[in-house]
């Protein structure tokens, strides 16, 4: 992986963290369901409007949107409105990652190495370390709807793999276009029809900007910029290889949670994030200078994009023909 697509991962671990403190905020203005629908539709409308459909197959798209929009976003606004911390919440969800590579192994026959094994364990390791500390608050309940959130997650990050669109930055966009209406509903039907729309009138009053602040964070940094960022590294590299450094967005998240809400940061936290940010390089293959005699580490080992075979299953797939043919990337644009 090159050294300019690492830093685009990084700042996509700080904005996706920084995120759990944007929907803290929001979630004293809104129900939770309606705040994660609100979140789509600010995207949506201007999406539908002016940016053209990507190429890529509706079916990844829809699988996309359920999974990264409904059920990631859906339950982890609900967990943290139900009690998650929200520092505890950005450690619990990167579940996804080790899902995600589980995924990319049992569905689409993706190699694990040992090394991205090794650095998975040393990543879970300490997001196990994080979360021990900081579990004694948190209830049963929200934690398994933090965990689904996770699942919801990696399934996105499947899709979008799959999907392979001609415009990542569009088909994360167009993402936004599918859970508005599900979300919707949902919130209709728990929260009630009319709660989440008096809360977004309520908004506008003079104490009402901390929110529709939050809901602006959230759509445009977390979606716009995140989602088309990370989008574009996973139609580049195996979803192993990228996922994990969605495990540096808890040491941005309780780090967050420490400086703003005052969440207690203690010698146990710094610890479990140390291990979090070791495994996240060591599980990507960085090395902290050229061995001795041999070129730079990328010329030394060349990173796996879209040019480079990963298995012998994924390049026979890739050089297939479109059509039925392709039992893993359907390439017919509906």
């Amino acid at each position: 992986m090159s050294v300019r697509d690492r830093l685009l991962a990084v700042l996509v671990a700080v904005l996706w963290g920084l995120n759990f403190l944007a929907v803290r905020i929001g979630l004293d203005h809104y129900p939770p369901f309606f705040l994660s629908a609100l979140r789509f539709v600010v995207l949506a409308v201007p999406v539908i409007l002016f940016v053209p459909r990507p190429k890529a197959p509706v079916r990844w798209l829809l699988v996309y949107g359920l999974g990264f929009g409904v059920l990631q976003f859906g339950l982890l606004f609900l967990a943290i409105d139900q009690g998650m911390p929200s520092g505890q919440a950005s450690v619990v969800v990167q579940a996804s990652a080790p899902f995600t590579m589980l995924l990319g192994a049992l569905l689409l026959g993706e190699r694990v190495s040992r090394r991205q094994l090794a650095g998975v364990a040393l990543a879970v390791l300490g997001m196990a370390v994080i979360a021990v500390e900081r579990a004694r608050s948190a209830a049963l309940l929200p934690l398994l709807l933090t965990l689904l959130a996770a699942l919801g997650w990696a399934f996105g990050n499947i899709a979008s793999r799959q999907a392979r669109p001609d415009h990542p930055l569009r088909f994360a966009l167009w993402m936004s276009v599918v859970p508005p209406l599900p979300l919707l509903a949902l919130s209709a039907a728990m929260e009630g029809p009319t709660t989440g729309w008096h809360a977004l009138g309520d908004s506008f009053s003079t104490d009402g900007w901390p929110g529709l602040a939050a809901l602006v964070y959230t759509a445009l940094a977390g979606s716009v910029v995140g989602s088309g960022i990370w989008t574009t590294l996973l139609k580049r590299y195996e979803a192993g290889t990228v996922a994990p450094f969605s495990m540096l967005v808890p040491v941005v998240g309780v780090a967050a949670a420490w400086a703003v809400l005052g969440e207690e940061l203690t010698g146990w936290l710094l610890a479990g994030g140390l291990a979090v940010i070791a495994g996240v390089l060591l599980g990507t293959g960085w090395t902290p200078a050229p061995r001795k005699g041999r070129g730079a580490v990328t010329s030394a080992a060349p990173p796996r994009g879209r040019d480079q075979p990963r298995t012998t299953r994924s390049l026979q797939t890739e050089n297939q023909p479109p059509g039925p043919t392709s039992p893993v990337q359907d390439t017919h644009r509906s």
